[in-house]
């Protein structure tokens, strides 16, 4: 099993959109996903299953590691795509900024669920690089970055990848798949203007070519508690998350070590 955490130095980057429907993606090409919901916000479980918050989750297996998986994976239609939810107990020391403080039990939730013949896990984590997200990224084999194209953003982008770099001493093997750029709009000048900094700011190496597009259809399938595929009219949309995954996959094939990045 592959676990991939999707990270960002802050929210409202269109993270939980993006673990979303790359793992239906993921589950759609035959690959056994599991989407785990780290974000103590619930945001993937409330997307995906209603009763998210009456559900034992990973948080839950934080405060007691002696929960069977069982307990905590739930189905969905898409034979290939399983859930972790937040948890009832996703307020347990979630903000505990101590390195380390949750790194047994994380490694220890990563390998049960690799006992349980999954090929690909997606953990949507919280904002920031602190507590728990802290301790996955130092247990998790690769990340993702969505970031926002908006200027903001671009600036405090460098020093989240400094951070990770930084976290290597604690995980040397963490590859970091590449940025991703989310929520972009080609007729906002903006936008462009900062999709275009972000690209002479990475090694090119670090920027996936696939982005997403800033689309209303998202919110929609939000609403509804679907990727956005399986709406009508999502074909769209959902194919490039279909174009991201073959991404990953070749980045994946090529090498499990990234270099270590270096501004321009």
């Amino acid at each position: 099993m592959i676990s991939i955490a999707i990270v960002s130095q802050k929210g409202g980057v269109g993270k939980t959109t993006l673990s979303v429907n790359l793992a239906h993606a993921f589950a759609r090409a035959g690959l056994n996903t599991l989407l785990v919901d780290a974000d103590p916000q619930g945001s993937v479980g409330l997307s995906l299953t209603r009763q998210s918050r009456l559900l034992s989750g990973f948080y839950d297996f934080l405060a007691d590691p002696s929960i069977p998986m069982e307990r905590l994976i739930v189905p969905t239609r898409l034979e290939t795509f399983s859930l972790v939810a937040a948890g009832t107990a996703s307020d347990y020391d979630a903000g505990n900024g101590t390195t380390g403080a949750h790194l047994a039990r994380v490694r220890t939730f990563l390998f049960n669920a690799s006992t349980r013949r999954y090929d690909i896990c997606l953990i949507d984590t919280a904002a920031g690089l602190f507590g728990v997200t802290n301790d996955i990224i130092s247990s998790a084999d690769a990340i993702i970055i969505p970031q926002q194209a908006e200027p903001l953003g671009i600036r405090s982008l460098p020093k989240l990848l400094e951070g990770l770099n930084r976290l290597r001493i604690t995980n040397p093997r963490l590859n970091v798949l590449g940025v991703c750029l989310t929520m972009l709009q080609q007729n906002l000048i903006e936008s462009a203007e900062a999709a275009s900094a972000l690209r002479h700011l990475l090694p090119e190496e670090m920027l996936f070519q696939t982005s997403i597009h800033r689309d209303e259809i998202f919110i929609r399938a939000s609403a509804k508690g679907l990727p956005v595929g399986v709406l009508e009219n999502g074909k769209n949309a959902e194919t490039a998350f279909d174009s991201l995954r073959a991404e990953i996959l070749s980045k994946l094939a090529k090498s499990r070590v990234t270099a270590t990045y270096q501004p321009h």
